[in-house]
């Protein structure tokens, strides 16, 4: 699994190597040994300026300007501040005997490639003054070390100025600034290095952030006696003229494999519409009772359509404490603004950043920390939808989503996720691991179809993710 590390995680994963026998300098001098390695493969030799900060960042860069200086380059380090005395970073600086040049915007403006080794990914103050004067007169590719500087790699916002690179270089496993934006699209291309940190370091720190990727949940498979009973029954309530966003919803349950699926109509000329679309969905106007009366409708998707309103409010709350599993999304979020206790108890929440607010307050520059507390409030797994959808656990856990194309950017998208979510959960996926892969697909599917998608194109782009997935999960289990 893609574990994510938060710089203060990263320190003590550093930590604890250290206290198993890895010298910090030998791992300093592995840092940039990787940097170094990743510029040579990248780019062509330049006049190189590598900016130095006075911590372990800036060591790492004084590596790189020793073994880029070896190999030939033409190479020179500009120093913000020096190391502290007695430092690894001071033992590396001391090995460098290349040309030291002035800290200066005019410095940087003549580099023809610039290594940004300032600051780090546990950066606790704007970067701003000099340091910011000196990265905006950079005009050439920039190489950053770690993250670029002036990016929070626990969040990934931008604190001060964060100048973009062409290529981001860090070690051991990615931190969540890689992932998340702005910091994402500051980072250019990201190569993670492996500098010997042990694995087993991980044993300490526990970490409760991955990517989102097949690692995390295994998608249900239909054994060879399985009926349609057994691979679930979701009802979709649809809203009085709005059939739009529960049929969605419904195609892309059906796709994700559910095996039955009912469309609840709130009277007969939205019920006639509904019947005119895909046949394999059921169409009822039985009302909300009748549906709750079969036990077997385990999974109801709630609010796409819907109004904000008392009436979707009081029909989520009914749903809930009937006991089945319930995707809130759309006017059910809406329906508790300012009221997160009105969505307890729901499995997955899907809001966008707006619905979020309006239900949570602004999540702020700490989007994970913001959606982790949205789940432990409500206990429901909260799915942040966006470029990098956040998912997180009532537990602590999260997981950030990277492979949504931008194609995604269009009407009733979300719609199609609520009903991937609702079509694994049926399956019986826990929430979590249902969330996360139904993020994930959508974005498989999405990418698969490219410019010009529109949200009806989604679902009938399921089946040969799904396959894809499926026969890798099977050859990675013939492989175990």
């Amino acid at each position: 699994m893609d574990e994510l590390l938060t710089p203060d995680e990263m320190a003590r994963a550093d930590a604890a190597a250290i206290a198993g026998g890895v010298p910090g300098l030998t791992l300093m001098e592995a840092a940039g040994r990787a940097v170094a390695r990743a510029v040579m493969r990248r780019f062509r030799p330049v006049p190189t300026l590598v900016l130095a900060g006075p911590g372990n960042n800036g060591g790492d860069g004084y590596v790189v300007a020793r073994l880029l200086d070896q190999a030939g380059w033409p190479v020179a380090l500009a120093a913000l501040a020096p190391p502290r005395p007695g430092t690894d970073a001071a033992a590396v600086a001391a090995r460098w005997r290349g040309p030291v040049v002035e800290f200066s915007a005019g410095r940087a403006a003549q580099a023809g490639l610039v290594v940004d080794a300032v600051f780090g990914a546990g950066l606790s103050r704007p970067v701003e003054g000099l340091a910011e004067s000196v990265l905006r007169a950079v005009a050439a590719p920039v190489v950053a070390v770690d993250v670029p500087s002036g990016v929070d790699g626990a969040t990934g916002a931008v604190r001060g100025f964060a100048r973009g690179a062409a290529l981001t270089v860090t070690f051991f496993r990615l931190k969540p600034g890689h992932l998340l934006h702005p910091g994402r699209a500051l980072c250019g291309a990201v190569v993670l290095a492996d500098i010997g940190l042990p694995a087993a370091v991980l044993g300490g720190i526990a970490p409760r952030a991955w990517r989102n990727g097949p690692g995390l949940w295994r998608l249900p498979v239909p054994g060879a006696e399985a009926h349609k009973y057994a691979r679930g029954h979701v009802a979709v309530v649809a809203g009085a003229g709005m059939t739009g966003a529960a049929r969605l919803v419904a195609r892309a349950a059906r796709r994700a494999g559910a095996g039955l699926l009912t469309l609840l109509a709130p009277d007969a000329a939205t019920a006639a519409v509904l019947r005119a679309g895909d046949p394999g969905a059921m169409v009822s106007e039985a009302g909300a009772a009748a549906l709750l009366a079969d036990a077997r409708i385990g999974t109801w998707v709630l609010g796409p359509g819907l109004p904000p309103d008392g009436t979707t409010r009081a029909l989520l709350r009914r749903v809930i404490g009937a006991g089945r599993q319930v995707v809130a999304d759309a006017g059910a979020l809406r329906a508790a603004t300012g009221d997160p206790e009105a969505l307890a108890g729901a499995a997955v929440l899907t809001p966008h950043a707006g619905e979020f607010s309006a239900v949570f307050g602004t999540p702020g520059e700490d989007r994970p920390a913001a959606a982790r507390a949205a789940a432990a409030r409500t206990g429901a797994v909260v799915l942040l939808k966006g470029a990098d959808s956040i998912i997180a656990a009532p537990d602590g856990r999260i997981a950030i989503n990277a492979n949504a194309p931008p194609w995604l950017a269009t009407g009733g998208t979300g719609d199609v996720l609520a009903g991937i979510v609702a079509g694994l959960l049926a399956q019986g996926m826990p929430a979590f691991e249902a969330a996360c892969a139904a993020c994930f697909l959508h974005g498989e599917a999405a990418a698969r179809i490219g410019p010009g998608l529109v949200a009806e194109d989604i679902a009938d782009h399921l089946p040969p993710v799904l396959a894809a997935r499926l026969l890798d999960a099977a050859g990675a289990s013939r492989a175990e």
